[in-house]
């Protein structure tokens, strides 16, 4: 709910650069809706009965908001928990990961891109501890260095953080986000 609470964007600022290298702040917008709807998808048919839809097709409705979007996948999302979603093994794309990885994975990226829109657009956002360490401890398992830099498309280099640095700000630096960054 967080999400939905920094995802809407000023039109003027579409264009602007945001923290997530290569992303512009609607492209960014566009990323995190498309592949929110493909995580709501996933949990809630596991098997893949479905086709899932192609979270890089994802347009904007016409008159929709984006946080209208983020809410009806979060509790798309909450029915997929409390169905156990979490001890099922989940189809993503042609491979399976276990439902809490699955979550854990999702977590990441929405405080992740949370705190990158909030910030390119000037918002705080602040993400509760208890969500940020299971999502770092589940990326710190996942992401190998061939996964790092410009070329892989997932994360950008690590960024050096002060080792009392908050949990968020360790979760980001190991993102590849400066926690300094400025429009």
């Amino acid at each position: 709910h967080r999400l939905a609470t920094v995802i809407d964007i000023d039109p003027a600022l579409h264009d602007q650069p945001s923290p997530c290298a290569g992303f512009t702040l609607v492209e960014l917008q566009k990323h995190v809706l498309g592949w929110l709807g493909f995580f709501a998808a996933a949990l809630t048919n596991p098997s893949a009965t479905t086709p899932r839809p192609d979270p890089d097709a994802f347009t904007l409705p016409e008159g929709e908001r984006a946080s209208t979007i983020v809410e009806d996948c979060a509790a798309t999302i909450g029915a997929a928990i409390r169905a156990d979603a979490a001890s099922s093994m989940v189809t993503m794309s042609s491979s399976k990961m276990s439902g809490d990885g699955v979550l854990a994975m999702a977590l990441g990226e929405y405080i992740i891109h949370g705190w990158d829109l909030a910030t390119a657009t000037g918002q705080t956002y602040d993400a509760p501890e208890a969500a940020v360490g299971p999502a770092h401890e589940f990326l710190l398992g996942m992401v190998a260095p061939e996964y790092r830099g410009p070329e892989s498309g997932f994360f950008d280099f690590e960024v050096e953080v002060p080792a009392d640095a908050s949990p968020l700000h360790k979760l980001l630096g190991f993102a590849g986000r400066d926690p300094n960054w400025q429009r």
